[in-house]
């Protein structure tokens, strides 16, 4: 295990993490990689402790994840389920976190619909006096934490299996395509990802890629074409032109974030990046151009409130991740997916499926591993006061 000594009690967002806890978890996550490869796949490291799993929203991969790494971990484990729950009676949520409590609980995961609710519970965790721990399992469109750690051990094991870490990716090109809006994933992507010193490149089209994100930049941003307004989408499924009506500047070449932005990303934090290697493009071809990995996000349609698009079949064709369009990164690039993917729209079927590009099933087994290493640490590690 690692040996740095862990202090954090909630891991709510990645936002404040530093480079050495960034490591303690890759360290320990390969500890209990090795630990997942052996016959007897179970550790008594949090024997006798509870964990409770508090999903709000539904959830597979990180819901199992997170109960399997439980279970490997010797904890017990609390399973919660709104639909048969008294919330539907008029509990809150904080009485629910409160009787979990009462039953022993020592750390809750949580994931809701709302962003914040984690950050809420871990408040009222504080102000009540007791030592419960609190991971954000995922909170709107705020963050994932443990996604985004698992995503950073996939691509640092990529580069060195025995000993991953952060430094590797010092100097490496790692692009995220698709809707940028509404990812949480991509959220603590790009946090935990600019942390490492890695350049960071944002792609997508302009309803799901806002000007918001091109703010941050203390350059202006370039516009190759003199075209007052930029047609971004072909035809629609009905053959009718559809353009994108706020004239967006299209983003070609760079767009560094810089630590003076005095806006935020989320409307519950803000952007204090030191590393000014953002990058923002509404057109993927010059986001794909020698990257080392490509990471795909789903389109969440399912928070979309708007017709943000004209059809999935015209995203893919504009977007979509195919074989062809990484003839423009590096020749051993390979591709990530948080799942659950959209097979066809985000990325090909059959690229998703080759082992020699696709990462993504290298992801849900690190999920486990990265989660035992989140759970240890802070339930086996942390210090009591």
């Amino acid at each position: 295990m690692a040996n740095a000594t862990w202090t954090r009690r909630h891991i709510l967002a990645l936002a404040d993490f530093t480079p050495d806890e960034y490591n303690t978890v890759l360290q320990t996550a390969a500890s209990f990689r090795e630990v997942l490869s052996r016959r007897t796949k179970k550790v008594p490291a949090l024997q006798g402790h509870v964990v409770a799993n508090l999903f709000f929203e539904p959830s597979t991969r990180t819901r199992s994840s997170f109960e399997l790494a439980a279970k490997r971990l010797s904890a017990d484990i609390l399973n919660f389920a709104p639909g048969t729950s008294s919330l539907s009676k008029g509990e809150t949520i904080l009485d629910t976190a409160k009787t979990y409590l009462a039953m022993g609980t020592n750390m809750m995961v949580i994931r809701h619909r709302q962003a914040g609710v984690p950050q809420i519970i871990a408040t009222e965790m504080n102000r009540l006096g007791v030592q419960v721990s609190v991971l954000n399992a995922g909170d709107g469109q705020h963050e994932h934490p443990s996604q985004g750690l698992l995503d950073l051990f996939t691509i640092c094991s990529c580069l060195d299996w025995d000993n991953p870490r952060i430094e590797l990716l010092a100097g490496k090109k790692i692009t995220i395509v698709g809707d940028i809006l509404h990812s949480r994933v991509a959220r603590s992507n790009i946090w935990s990802l600019l942390a490492t010193g890695a350049e960071v490149h944002l792609a997508g089209p302009p309803t799901l890629l806002p000007q918001l994100f091109a703010e941050y930049s203390s350059t202006r941003l370039q516009q190759p074409r003199q075209k007052q307004q930029q047609q971004l989408w072909a035809k629609s499924s009905l053959g009718q032109q559809r353009q994108y009506t706020e004239t967006p500047v299209i983003v070609e070449a760079t767009v560094p974030i810089t630590s003076q932005a005095s806006h935020s990303l989320t409307s519950t934090q803000q952007l204090p990046i030191t590393h000014p290697k953002l990058y923002v493009h509404w057109e993927i071809e010059p986001a794909l151009k020698d990257a080392d990995f490509v990471m795909t996000l789903r389109l969440q349609k399912e928070r979309m409130t708007n017709h943000l698009l004209p059809s999935l079949r015209e995203y893919h064709q504009r977007y979509g991740i195919t074989r062809e369009r990484l003839q423009l990164c590096q020749p051993n690039v390979h591709i990530l997916h948080p799942g659950p993917v959209n097979r066809g729209v985000e990325i090909s079927s059959e690229l998703m499926d080759d082992p020699q590009i696709s990462l993504i099933p290298q992801q849900v087994t690190s999920g486990v591993a990265v989660r035992m290493a989140l759970l240890y640490l802070n339930g086996a590690r942390r210090p009591t006061p």
